[in-house]
């Protein structure tokens, strides 16, 4: 099949509509007005007038009415236009909106066959992110009380934060901590009292080194592991000549070995538990062992 050639220009709610369109006519085989109508709580005129002007404007060869099916089904020279026709796409669109898919009737049906393992939530405050939010969004400096496991007991810093981090296991805020005279990353979850806002700050996005260096993670194939393992290893992760380079930000190399479940500091004695290794580890340590 063929690459979609780009988004088109259209009105953000109706290309919100053509790409459930195109999801549910190539993903799941079979499109009704039904789609629509349970998505956005259109009409069902609407609905019809949505996927005839998709049709007609947009995509002429991408779909044809199925009367057996009672629906669209896709063509065989279906050429997306609005989303991306990869397997790991419609995988993350499925882990995405799980919370949800009950209400989308395309989604429903796939999700009779999808289990997601959701990750509890950590415990957030309101009272704790929306005036985060502001002071990323006005670079200010704020007044927090924060605990750690070397440091239980709440301790008052003056942070000015720039960037909310979320890790896949918890939330994090980038920020000048001035304690440190330094920008270092501190869990959300671990911040307690009041927030108060103190002043403009000096310390902007642009001053962090290690947020704006980009550094690759090279991943590859425990050395231990027979050929024929490395191959099956390699085809897992997608790697060409053997490895896998993930483009990061010096501040979040931790963050992506984290991801990967590779402990920088441990070596499984089994080569098939351990399967993958960073072999660029000298190069990250520095922001690996702050």
């Amino acid at each position: 099949m063929k690459r979609k050639q780009g988004i088109e220009q259209v009105r953000w709610d109706l290309a919100l509509r053509y790409r459930l369109i195109e999801t549910v006519a190539w993903w799941e085989g079979r499109l009704t007005t039904g789609h629509l109508i349970q998505s956005f709580g259109i009409s069902r005129q609407q609905a019809s007038k949505d996927i005839n002007t998709y049709i007609n404007d947009h995509a002429p060869e991408n779909l044809t009415y199925d009367k057996k099916a009672k629906g669209y089904v896709p063509s065989e020279g279906f050429t997306p236009r609005f989303i991306d026709d990869s397997a790991s796409a419609y995988l993350h669109l499925l882990n995405q909106t799980h919370s949800r898919s009950p209400h989308v009737e395309g989604l429903a049906l796939a999700y009779a066959h999808t289990m997601v393992l959701e990750v509890p939530d950590r415990s957030i405050r309101a009272e704790v992110l929306r005036p985060l939010l502001k002071a990323c969004r006005d670079s200010e400096v704020i007044e927090v009380e924060y605990v750690s496991l070397s440091n239980p007991m709440p301790e008052i810093r003056l942070i000015a934060p720039h960037t909310l981090i979320y890790t896949g296991m918890r939330w994090h805020v980038r920020a000048y901590c001035e304690k440190n005279r330094k920008y270092r990353d501190f869990v959300l979850s671990r911040l307690r009292g009041e927030i108060s806002s103190e002043r403009r700050t000096e310390n902007l996005i642009d001053e962090d080194e290690d947020w704006n260096t980009e550094v690759a993670v090279v991943i590859a194939p425990d050395s231990r592991l027979s050929l024929e393992q490395k191959a099956i290893i390699e085809a897992d992760f997608g790697m060409q000549n053997g490895v896998l380079e993930i483009p990061t930000r010096r501040a979040l190399v931790k963050y992506v070995l984290q991801r990967f479940q590779i402990d920088p500091k441990k070596l499984d004695p089994k080569a098939a538990a351990q399967q993958i290794v960073v072999s660029n580890l000298d190069e990250l340590k520095p922001w690996l062992y702050e």
